[in-house]
């Protein structure tokens, strides 16, 4: 950590998916015991701090980020005394402990819903949430044409005739923000969570929430998670900042505690207003996850993604991989080649300034898992088909052994199928092999956290090679060279410090990135 900055400005994070971490009861699920189990790996990986998806009472719908109560355990995760234990034991390893919060909708199975569906249409009970009358002669229609980003339309009728908006499935129903009662709760549940010791939030669908008045027509070109070109009045709309700053006043009672939003917009102005002083500590920026594997490509990314912190003082936050999108061996072409990219990019990503989110399992090299539509549990793939399926990159982490469940569960249905190409790829085989992706990873982490040379916050570009760049660190010196072309090239001077495949005759052979001082 930077002398004198908060703990979260430069700090390695870890996602922990907590339904494809480790399982200790047997049922093939992950759980919160699992996790606990599983911290000496964390601690020796060496990440800062840990960000867990909903372990809350849900039906499990959407894998708990439908919430039924967003202030206890699900039995399937554990208790909230098994939360505790976890929470003191991380710290005790100097690992903290952020949570996901989903302020955008409930599960349909919380009782304000339930009790909603029990009221009259004008109820206060349905005020808490999203309904309206239908259009057409009957109100046999719609109240507007926006679409899930799950697919389909984005609204349901009830029994008496009323419409209730879902931007996601239709067990999501969107909370009304307009609804005092609605920020009410949410504060009492970032309280409830401060109060037992967590460390900050992860806040889903952070561009969401407020809806404008009147709930305008988009246009039907508009990407499902958007904003993107075209009118979408369902993402960003301007009364979202005034949740932010509700939830930031009760941030700032806890001096140490931070949060970072779920932010799929990818305009930097727009996205700079989530980081004013009174909002956001941390906005995710997703432009390295939709960027391919070409230099010049990912230097322009980098370079819009740093005008970010540039005009908000706000660290800057990367991720290449998350429980969403597909992982990054398999976004990068897949085979030998996605993997070999797939480490570069790990050099990359860890040697830029401000926060780093890993997601599980990326250390290990993992790729997408082939799964039949039939075996998936992901209500995106049931509305939009199998292709835009997402449990592709969540499938169980393997352990040790040689078959499958490797050490994730005693069970061997597990809740996703386990593939058994992966023997050799568990933590056990990694663990000391010095040219694992685990082994590189490890050492990156520890050279980020301990070498000199990772200050500073702003980078300056070396001229390279076509399909090649390499920028250094202003204030701290490292340098980082990425070779996206297809054949070795010279390395800026210097002393290597780490390289992502061996070198070629002191050259950096294709697909490949090295630190060098």
């Amino acid at each position: 950590m930077r002398p004198g900055g908060a703990w979260w400005q430069d700090a390695v994070f870890y996602q922990v998916y907590v339904r494809s971490f480790a399982d200790s009861d047997g049922d093939g699920v992950g759980d919160l015991e699992g996790i606990h189990s599983r911290l000496g790996y964390l601690e020796l990986l060496g990440v800062d701090a840990l960000w867990l998806t909903p372990f809350y009472r849900s039906p499990m719908a959407d894998h708990g980020y439908d919430i039924a109560d967003p202030r206890d355990v699900d039995p399937m995760f554990g208790t909230l005394g098994d939360f505790d234990v976890l929470l003191t034991e991380a710290h005790k390893r100097n690992i903290k402990v952020t949570v996901d919060v989903v302020p955008n909708h409930t599960s349909n199975q919380h009782a304000w819903f339930k009790s909603a569906m029990a009221a009259k249409p004008g109820s206060p009970e349905r005020d808490r949430y999203i309904f309206r009358d239908g259009v057409g002669p009957k109100g046999e229609d719609p109240p507007n044409n926006w679409v899930s980003a799950f697919g389909g339309p984005a609204w349901t009728r009830v029994p008496d005739g009323q419409w209730y908006l879902h931007l996601f499935a239709p067990q999501q129903p969107d909370l009304n923000w307009a609804n005092p009662e609605v920020a009410a709760d949410l504060e009492r549940t970032l309280r409830f969570w401060l109060e037992r010791g967590v460390d900050g939030f992860r806040i889903d669908v952070a561009h969401g929430m407020a809806k404008p008045p009147g709930l305008p027509d988009m246009d039907p070109r508009a990407d499902a998670l958007g904003p993107s070109h075209y009118y979408d009045p369902r993402w960003d709309y301007d009364g979202v900042h005034e949740i932010h700053q509700m939830i930031r006043k009760v941030l700032d009672e806890y001096p140490e505690a931070m949060a970072v939003g779920e932010i799929w917009v990818t305009d930097e102005e727009r996205l700079s207003r989530y980081l004013r002083p009174d909002e956001l500590h941390l906005a995710f920026n997703f432009r390295l996850v939709l960027t391919h594997f070409d230099a010049d490509a990912m230097r322009t990314a980098i370079q819009r993604s740093l005008t970010v912190p540039a005009r908000t003082g706000a660290p800057a936050t990367w991720t290449l991989g998350n429980h969403d999108v597909w992982r990054q061996v398999s976004r990068y072409g897949g085979g030998a080649a996605g993997v070999r990219r797939a480490r570069a990019m790990a050099l990359v990503e860890l040697a830029l300034p401000g926060a780093v989110y890993l997601y599980n399992g990326e250390e290990l090299g993992l790729a997408n898992v082939e799964i039949p539509l039939a075996e998936m549990a992901d209500p995106r793939a049931k509305t939009s088909g199998a292709e835009f399926g997402r449990d592709v990159s969540r499938v169980p982490l393997p352990w040790e052994g040689d078959l499958p469940p490797f050490g994730f569960s005693r069970n061997p249905r597990t809740w996703l199928p386990m593939p058994a190409s992966w023997a050799g790829l568990t933590v056990e085989k990694q663990i000391e092999d010095a040219d694992s992706t685990l082994s590189l990873y490890r050492q990156a982490i520890e050279l980020r956290k301990t070498h000199s040379a990772f200050g500073g916050d702003e980078l300056e570009w070396y001229g390279a090679p076509a399909g090649c760049f390499a920028f250094r660190r202003k204030g701290g010196g490292l340098v980082c060279a990425l070779n996206t072309s297809a054949t070795p090239i010279a390395l800026p001077p210097g002393e290597v410090l780490l390289s992502s495949s061996p070198l070629v005759d002191g050259k950096l052979p294709a697909d490949a990135a090295a630190w060098l001082v």
